[in-house]
């Protein structure tokens, strides 16, 4: 079988079909599923499903969590925008022949909100904690030394208010009781195609594909995103360009499709320097407020464990602040 050939048809299908799809900004819900934990991805600018492998790649593209020579470990954690904080756990572990499975568990704390109620509008001096957690496990195969594929179920659960349901009366007198919470079963797909030429790698993924979810009386779909990604070294032994052991630049960039917003791109580069330090540039093109990434980390060999930690910056603009974000991570 070619492949390459069904990579690129399931690639060109994704993103039409995510063209054909795409709908009004603040249509979708679950806007946590667009937020990306891991701090080497995100300082690249988001370029990076053909990066991303082990237990990183459970985030970003299944395909790539076969792509590991050991067990993996990553923690995130996301200072987010208004008191939002968010954390992510992966673990990838291979099977041998048989493949490799990930899991994944991520978590958002919106923080602390007053109470309000309405006719008249006033405070009730009660507070409420919104949160979401979301559970989900990958299994990927490499189906050549070139090709590899995979598969994440996951499930999300939202919780708007401390009462899982509260009771509301409509404009004509009617009371009804809703629930405050949201729960969804959501797939991605993945694929990563080493081309065989030098380092250079292609990668497509569908993330957060599903039912719409319904939220008390209405139904919103969830963030679906479509990636399109070509990468690889422009510097090392492999590179495009001749470059020492110690010395690894590479570049990559991702077409980026949300069923809720126009045609973005991304792009970043990293240079390493002899697999211990690294620094991270991106730019994320068409978007409202977010432009430039940037971010380093640090590998370090201890025994038979590799530990590295990351660090990525990112800006929302003058009103929304700054975003950082904290990764850890251990090859067992």
């Amino acid at each position: 079988m070619n492949y390459l050939r069904m990579m690129w048809i399931a690639a060109v299908v994704s993103v039409v079909g995510s063209s054909a799809l795409a709908q009004k900004v603040g249509t979708t819900s679950m806007q946590f599923l667009k937020v990306m934990p891991t701090a080497r991805g995100t300082a690249m600018g988001e370029a990076y499903s053909t990066i991303a492998t082990g237990a990183e790649a459970v985030f970003w593209n299944p395909g790539g969590v076969a792509i590991l020579e050991r067990p993996e470990l990553s923690f995130s954690y996301i200072d987010w925008i208004f008191d939002t904080r968010q954390g992510a756990l992966s673990v990838a572990l291979s099977l041998a022949e048989w493949g490799a499975v990930g899991l994944q568990v991520q978590y958002v704390d919106y923080g602390v909100f007053d109470e309000a109620v309405a006719n008249p509008v006033r405070l009730t001096g009660r507070q409420f904690k919104p949160f979401t957690y979301l559970v989900g496990l990958t299994y990927s195969r490499s189906m050549t030394d070139r090709f590899s594929t995979g598969l994440t179920v996951k499930f999300a659960h939202e919780s708007l208010f401390d009462d899982a349901s509260v009771s509301i009366t409509s404009t004509q007198g009617l009371s009804e009781t809703v629930n405050t919470y949201a729960n969804a079963f959501l797939f991605d797909f993945g694929l990563v195609y080493h081309t065989g030429y030098r380092t250079v790698t292609i990668a497509a993924s569908v993330q957060n594909f599903g039912a719409s979810i319904l939220y008390a009386k209405e139904a919103s779909p969830a963030p679906m995103l479509f990636r399109l990604g070509i990468g690889g070294d422009l510097l090392s032994p492999e590179g495009l360009l001749a470059g020492g052991e110690d010395h690894r630049l590479s570049a990559a960039v991702d077409l980026f499709q949300p069923n809720d917003y126009t045609q973005q791109l991304h792009a970043g580069i990293e240079y390493e320097f002899a697999r211990k330090f690294a620094v991270r540039v991106g730019y994320k093109f068409n978007y409202d407020f977010e432009g430039l990434t940037m971010g380093l980390g640090f590998r370090q060999d201890i025994a038979t464990m590799v530990i590295s930690f990351d660090y990525s910056y990112g800006s929302l603009g003058m009103y929304l602040g700054k975003v950082h974000r904290i990764s850890l991570g251990a090859g067992l």
